[in-house]
């Protein structure tokens, strides 16, 4: 299958890649704009090891300027995970950037779809688009986003929805719940506390650090990507994808505290605008279509963000 992925060089589109690749029938074509908050060399290095894969090919495009009928040749599935990540950031001028490559890029990559004979788009969203929720949160309830950011990928869903009622384009609408593991952004916040860990820096924690995230290793969040390309009776769904475990902020730090042998000196900051006090993905809908199971526990998951970090940053926390 000749599959493109949007944002490949990003955090999960370039792990995305590498799984995709392993299936031989498998060939994908990766397109990044080098948009965010992720340095432009730490995104080339994601898929260094991948240019020279004889199955894979990266071009270097900004989806509202592209070319997309000839990009979209021969392709027969999609996925889109480009976009303008983080909630923080998505408030005043900025928010901009987040219209166009969140919104306006994603409509201009529906219909250039909407005449091909595609089997599968795939739509990345995110757990915030459900809003301020107890409990577990359900793919029928209605979302109610706080942030700039989290009603851009709303409106990327609707999109899908509108494009799929009126054209048939393939929809299938992924919901992630914090994603983490090696080459998670530099702006994340387990990023952010295994580097000023090591680096006997102070760690910046928004809010108090009770609020709870439900969280997803990578290589979870990337088994249950896949299945939405292979599994049948997926097409027109929103779908949940979190992870094995929840736990606050506090409790990921003295994790932190325990994997790596140091102290944390914990400094705490007003709380983030547009940030939940907690969120728990609801992974029946996920089990029961795509046949999604999280496996990778927290504190294996930090062992191995942990290892990379150590890696990329070698020799600044020596």
């Amino acid at each position: 299958m000749n599959i493109l992925v949007t944002g490949a060089a990003g955090f999960i589109g370039s792990h995305l890649c590498e799984k995709l690749l392993e299936n031989d029938e498998h060939h994908v074509i990766g397109v990044d704009g080098f948009l965010g908050p992720t340095p432009a060399p730490l995104k080339a290095n994601n898929i260094a090891h991948l240019q020279s894969h004889p199955r894979f090919t990266f071009l270097e495009l900004d989806l509202l300027t592209a070319d997309l009928p000839s990009l979209l040749q021969n392709v027969e599935a999609v996925y889109h995970l480009a976009g303008m990540p983080g909630v923080r950031t998505s408030w005043g001028t900025e928010f901009a950037a987040y219209a166009a490559h969140n919104i306006s890029a994603t409509q201009r990559l529906l219909e250039a779809c909407k005449d091909r004979p595609l089997k599968r788009f795939i739509y990345t969203s995110t757990s915030s688009v459900y809003g301020e929720r107890s409990g577990p949160l359900s793919e029928t309830l209605e979302p109610t986003p706080l942030s700039p950011y989290g009603i851009t990928k709303l409106t990327g869903e609707h999109l899908c929805r509108v494009y799929f009622r009126e054209f048939a384009v393939p929809i299938v609408i992924l919901r992630y719940f914090t994603v983490y593991g090696p080459r998670q952004r530099p702006d994340m916040s387990f990023h952010r506390f295994i580097r000023q860990l090591l680096a006997g820096q102070p760690l910046i924690v928004f809010g108090d650090g009770t609020q709870s995230r439900d969280f997803t290793y990578i290589s979870d969040c990337v088994d249950g990507t896949i299945a939405a390309i292979e599994r049948d009776d997926v097409i027109g769904e929103t779908i949940n994808i979190g992870g094995k475990e929840r736990a606050s902020v506090n409790e990921v730090i003295r994790l932190l505290e325990k994997l790596t042998g140091k102290h944390a000196n914990t400094q705490y900051t007003p709380a983030a605008r547009g940030e939940p006090k907690q969120t728990w993905a609801d992974l029946t809908k996920a089990e029961r279509l795509l046949g999604y199971k999280p496996v990778v526990t927290l504190e294996d998951g930090l062992q191995k963000e942990i290892e990379y970090i150590r890696s990329l940053y070698e020799g600044e926390h020596s």
